[in-house]
């Protein structure tokens, strides 16, 4: 998926070589903790090697990705019937996303063609519709869900996030909505996932190693992926704006006058023995302010890495100098 922050392919291996190099090559009998999940790209890295992976987002469209990717790990029998069927099913022209995010509705939002959000209000009304007639359990549900999340996000009208859409149909937000199923790695042990905020379940939950994502700068990852949890949540609301957006809780760790004390807080008590931290250069914490916390904790170390930098337009970046940025991974033994 179009992610800010996502650590696919470009750090994930990266987080995985330096937790090992502190904390040992097997990692079978220890509990691994995902609190800032995202799309869980990190907890899917460590699922097979790991006891068991405990994944968190605020985000409800990262609950329900991490839902399927991470808590789902046995076959689930019959789920390309379910795909199958949603994929062929007649559209209705009724529904909250083309109403709202569509153009031929009268919304004046073009976050979808037409025939694309029309399709993306029938596959999750006949997965609702399944669910609460107890036709399909949790595992699938959910599996179904992510399947619609990730293939409505391929043809979306935007440039990459969802602050705003374009004027204009692009090339892949011209294809039809396939329906593809979001595959997840099966194992033998179970996992949990949660959807709270961080802060409060750190008070709840322990293990042996926490890795920690927050979001670093003030951007809101709840107005720039509003469009994911409508979908995921499929409620009835006012959309605001021209952008249509929806109430939102703002992340303490977005705001400068209080990320300090919510890390710390954070940090303090954890339960966990050690402690990753992913931040980068460009972080409302400078690398002092998160040693200096950090420090107070246990043994502290850090590594760095160059990367490049995540831009929503990717033509802006061929004549953009600042196109690197480094990745710190801070890390944390705790006494």
């Amino acid at each position: 998926m179009n992610y800010i922050g996502s650590k696919f392919i470009k750090l994930s291996s990266w987080i995985q070589e330096e937790v090992k190099k502190v904390v040992g090559n097997d990692l079978s009998q220890k509990v691994f903790c995902d609190i800032f999940a995202g799309t869980g790209i990190v907890g899917r890295t460590f699922k097979k090697e790991v006891k068991q992976v405990i994944s968190n987002d605020l985000e409800h469209y990262s609950y329900v990705l991490n839902k399927n990717y991470i808590e789902n790990h046995e076959e689930i029998q019959g789920k390309e019937k379910y795909i199958e069927e949603l994929n062929n099913l007649p559209l209705i022209d009724n529904g909250f996303i083309y109403q709202n995010y569509c153009m031929g509705s009268g919304s004046e939002r073009q976050y979808f063609g037409d025939e694309n959000g029309k399709k993306i209000d029938t596959i999750r009304t006949k997965i609702k519709e399944w669910y609460d007639n107890k036709e399909i359990g949790d595992n699938l549900y959910y599996f179904l869900l992510a399947s619609l999340l990730e293939s409505a996000d391929k043809i979306a009208n935007t440039a990459s996030v969802y602050g705003a859409f374009l004027k204009h149909i692009k090339k892949s937000a011209s294809k039809d909505l396939i329906l593809q199923p979001a595959h997840f790695i099966e194992n033998d042990n179970s996992h949990q996932v949660f959807n709270m905020d961080s802060n409060e379940l750190i008070k709840e939950i322990s293990g042996d190693i926490l890795y920690l994502d927050p979001p670093y700068n003030q951007r809101q990852y709840s107005s720039n992926y509003h469009m994911l949890n409508t979908i995921t949540k499929y409620d009835s609301f006012a959309p605001k704006g021209k952008t249509g957006l929806r109430e939102y809780t703002r992340s303490d760790y977005c705001k400068k006058g209080e990320v300090h004390n919510s890390f710390e807080n954070l940090i303090k008590n954890a339960k966990f023995k050690y402690i990753f931290l992913s931040y980068n250069n460009e972080g409302l914490m400078s690398e002092k302010d998160v040693k200096n916390i950090m420090e107070k904790y246990g043994k502290y170390g850090l590594e760095i890495k160059e990367y490049q930098r995540f831009k929503a337009d990717k033509t802006e970046n061929r004549n953009h100098k600042a196109n690197k940025t480094y990745e710190y991974l801070h890390i944390l033994k705790k006494d």
